[in-house]
């Protein structure tokens, strides 16, 4: 049975043995049916036509995965950022793992999703926020279809969130191939500000597809700033659906940093809907041997006065492939608008690849607005530089490659990431390092 045919099959089981209110039946009623619809993306579509799910989706998932599996944290510790203080959500093959979680209700709301989707004082909240900034498409609604588990986050107004909120997925490989769907609802209210590290990590060599969606709703004045870590086997991949409506003079800021994977596909999505809003992602890739990483952006500028800022950098070896799709719409309102795009990307290897497209839509007449790439390797006289003073080849590559990252990592705000980072990068460079960046 083709992967399709059976999601869809498994949908009545799965909805006769969940407890969520009426409306999320029938959301997830009418999102199984735009699956069914539109299955799985082909190449077939502009937004895909660089990356094709095929060797993914052959695998024989389990949909449910029945085995509860317990790991310690001594087993999982070098995943986390453990060098911080930290609100934690874990979870183990979809499911919640208090043991290793650190979840609160003192003053805010970090814990699960079925909670929400269950209990009846989250209704009002989620009546007014669940699926309604995610996409409609073939993947997203397939993810709302099966939603139940996640992170669910409500930062109150006036709130400061005193320590970095921490979501990782750890699949055991328990299931020969297993299939995850997390959902993820992140309300940060007026002039709240939150810090999240996301990651989803395979612990054994078994293929891992996962499908994720997570909606962020950033309000008046509101400030988030989110890192997506993907270093995962070459055996796991991961289609990633983030969503984030910002009100007036918030400020979002998405750091993507893809090291591994045997497929990884990003779609972020901000819609400005307010004025002086500011809207960053930024995000660096690293990968070689027949990887694959795809950067799919938008920016909808609405309204006047707002900026936009992206930012992304690939260093390609072996014979990976990169793709960066990137998008700013600009509305004829989005008067004053101060948009900036720019991919660059070093090709380490003549077997690697990358397909780049920025893009913009401007509806209006008095912005500043550009966006261009580049695509090189690295540079002979800096190189032949460093070599004359006595630099070793790999470490002299090293060091114009940490160069060409900087202006990305120059502004993660929480230092233990940033390295973190570092160190990630170093070891993907078969490089030791005796300096902060």
């Amino acid at each position: 049975m083709e992967l399709k045919e059976k999601l869809v099959s498994s949908f009545m089981a799965f909805e006769d043995n969940v407890d969520v209110n009426s409306s999320i039946h029938d959301i997830r009623t009418e999102a199984i049916k735009t699956f069914e619809a539109e299955g799985f993306p082909t190449k077939k579509l502009e937004a895909w036509k660089y990356t094709s799910l095929n060797s993914v989706l052959k695998q024989d998932y389990s949909v449910f995965p029945k085995q509860d599996n317990e790991i310690e944290f001594k087993d999982v510790k070098k995943y986390f950022i453990h060098d911080i203080d930290a609100y934690k959500i874990i979870f183990i093959d979809g499911k919640y793992a208090s043991h290793l979680s650190q979840t609160t209700h003192d003053g805010l709301d970090v814990c699960l999703m079925s909670a929400a989707l269950t209990k009846p004082k989250y209704k009002v909240i989620i009546d007014n926020y669940f699926n309604k900034i995610a996409n409609k498409d073939g993947l997203s609604s397939l993810n709302t279809a099966f939603a139940y588990e996640g992170a669910y986050i409500n930062i109150p107004k006036n709130k400061v969130v005193d320590k970095p909120i921490q979501i990782i997925h750890f699949s055991t490989g328990n299931e020969a191939a297993v299939m995850l769907q997390p959902r993820n609802l992140i309300i940060v209210n007026e002039n709240a500000h939150v810090q999240i590290i996301e990651r989803h990590q395979s612990l054994t060599d078994n293929p891992v597809l996962t499908n994720s969606v997570t909606e962020i709703f950033t309000n008046k004045r509101a400030i988030v700033d989110y890192y997506k870590i993907q270093n995962d086997k070459q055996t796991a991949s991961i289609i990633d659906n983030t969503f984030i409506n910002q009100k007036q003079e918030s400020l979002a800021k998405v750091h993507t940093f893809s090291f591994g994977g045997k497929l990884v596909r990003n779609n972020l999505e901000f819609y400005q809907n307010g004025e002086r809003i500011d809207s960053t992602m930024k995000g660096i890739t690293v990968i070689g041997d027949k990887q694959h990483v795809d950067h799919n952006t938008l920016v909808h500028h609405i309204e006047p006065n707002c900026e936009s800022h992206q930012d992304y950098k690939g260093i390609f070896d072996d014979k990976s492939t990169g793709v960066f799709n990137g998008k700013v719409i600009v509305e004829k309102l989005a008067q004053k608008t101060n948009a900036f795009q720019a991919n660059n990307n070093i090709l380490v290897s003549d077997k690697a690849s990358i397909n780049t497209k920025p893009q913009l839509e401007i509806f209006a007449d008095d912005v500043k607005c550009s966006h261009g790439c580049t695509i090189g390797q690295l540079d002979e006289s800096a190189m032949f530089y460093l070599r004359s003073r006595g630099i070793p080849e790999k470490e002299a590559k090293a060091l114009l490659m940490f160069a060409f990252s900087n202006t990305v990592l120059d502004s993660v705000k929480i230092p233990e990431i940033k390295n973190r980072i570092t160190k990630i990068i170093a070891n993907k460079l078969g490089v030791n390092i005796g300096f902060d960046l």
